[in-house]
């Protein structure tokens, strides 16, 4: 073991928040030391936007993120505005641009954004170890802390956890990490450790295991912004239109009890199919919503009016209807004629089979069959409320985020602290909060980074 080394704020990950509160607490003359177990910091930065780092959203807003508790991130969110990262990216000369919907890229490279946090942290003289492995954590504050039995492993990450509780002066380090590259002490402890999503990228569990053992409650994680998987029977109707994209307006379809409990979201973007099931980002968005056993309902012509007597019939205004053409005077109304309509509103060969699984001409084998009014307009419907049961998703490999983490009700939303250890902080993926696609997760990196950094 290497000698002891004792620093004001130990930062543990090397990802967006834990750099940006790394920069936010060396600004302030802290000694500050992040740690990172794997070999190279901002990994998922550079994978991030296909490369060029989706790094904010002009309009993100507390409204933006999904969390049990709605207004924990109006605090940080206000405090650090996408516009001050906006301020950093230019003060760097870093060029960018608006894709949509509020969406920032990088021109060049993630590497730029990457790169200006590196350049911020030794401009602040932050240290960032690196492959370093956490062996232990002990707390030391004067407290008495529940620890069960003492001493708590988790084999399947090498790590273990506890606890002492100690006298000591109210200016001494109140962290002891063991780790891989020698113990350290610090005042401050930060969990930047982020989320389960692509463990490919080193992924882990750790900072949920190390709040629990710090007595703070996890709120159930699952993937978000993750691609959806068909059912069986969806699969033999779809499966083989891989690669058609149309754009859609998408929501949960939650049965009443669920939808009261929790706000139902409505996207509108593009949808892709793949060969297992349905992607694009009207989808990942939706995803972060939806629960196993409930299906989604998709509005596949949102362009489009939907039928006179629908809920939404009048929020289109003079909008046509994709079947009126069907509907003037001695107009064809054949399959043939249905087809060439709806193929106005989507990819033809999605058109046709759509079609072929659910026209009435079909089912009745006659191509000729006459559609009345009353099979068009069902038609009609069925197009703005398609349905589709998931079978599941693909999981953490392929998930952007991990909806839930740390507890927010026992953390302080102005400083990210525990309220139950003094000097624990959580920020990012690892926290409770989880933003849309569109760099709205990045956002709250920046932002309750900030927030940590200036307390801790």
């Amino acid at each position: 073991m290497g000698q002891m080394t004792e620093v004001d704020v130990l930062i543990l990950g090397a990802g967006a928040a834990g750099l940006m509160c790394a920069i936010e607490a060396g600004r302030r003359g802290r000694r500050v030391l992040v740690l990172e177990h794997t070999d190279r910091p901002g990994k998922k930065i550079l994978i991030s936007g296909g490369g060029r780092c989706n790094f904010t959203n002009r309009d993100a807003a507390p409204e933006n993120f999904l969390s049990a508790n709605p207004h924990f991130a109006k605090s940080a969110l206000a405090r650090f505005t996408p516009q001050d990262f906006i301020d950093m990216v230019e003060k760097h000369r870093i060029p960018y641009h608006e894709k949509t919907l509020g969406q920032l890229f990088c021109d060049r490279s993630a590497h730029d954004i990457l790169n200006m946090l590196l350049r911020e942290c030794t401009d602040a003289s932050v240290r960032i170890q690196l492959a370093t492995r956490i062996l232990s954590v002990a707390h030391v504050d004067g407290s008495s802390f529940r620890s069960g039995s003492g001493l708590s492993s988790h084999s399947t990450l090498g790590l273990s956890f506890r606890r002492e509780a100690e006298e000591s002066a109210s200016r001494a380090p109140r962290f002891r990490v063991e780790t891989s590259a020698g113990p350290i002490t610090a005042a401050s402890l930060v969990v930047a450790t982020g989320g389960l999503s692509i463990p490919k990228m080193g992924a882990t569990s750790f900072g949920y295991d190390l709040a629990r053992q710090f007595g703070h409650a996890i709120v159930e994680t699952r993937p978000g912004l993750v691609p959806l998987v068909f059912n069986p029977d969806d699969q033999a109707r779809w499966g083989d239109l891989t690669g058609l994209s149309t754009e859609v307006s998408v929501s949960t379809a939650a049965p009443p009890a669920a939808k009261s409990k929790r706000a139902r979201s409505t996207f509108r973007e593009k949808m892709l199919i793949t060969h297992r099931g349905l992607s694009g980002p009207a989808i990942l968005q939706v995803s972060s919503f939806w629960r196993p056993g409930e299906p989604i309902e998709l509005d596949l012509a949102p362009s489009f009016a939907p039928p006179v007597g629908s809920d939404s019939a009048g929020t289109h205004g003079e909008a046509e209807r994709i079947f009126d053409p069907l509907l003037a005077p001695n107009a064809r109304r054949d399959l043939t004629a249905a087809a060439l309509a709806l193929r106005s509103a989507l990819p033809a060969r999605l058109a046709d089979r759509w079609l072929a699984v659910h026209s009435p001409a079909i089912r009745l084998n006659a191509q000729l069959f006459a559609l009345p009014n009353s099979a068009l307009a069902e038609m009609e419907r069925q197009l703005h409320a398609w349905r589709i049961l998931p079978a599941g998703t693909e999981g953490y490999d392929k998930a952007e985020v991990t909806v839930g983490g740390v507890d927010t009700d026992s953390l302080d939303a102005r400083t990210m602290q525990s309220r139950t250890v003094p000097g624990l902080y959580f920020i990012g993926e690892v926290v409770d909060v989880t933003g849309w696609l569109g760099g709205y997760n990045f956002q709250w990196a920046w932002a309750s980074g900030v927030s940590a950094g200036q307390s801790a």
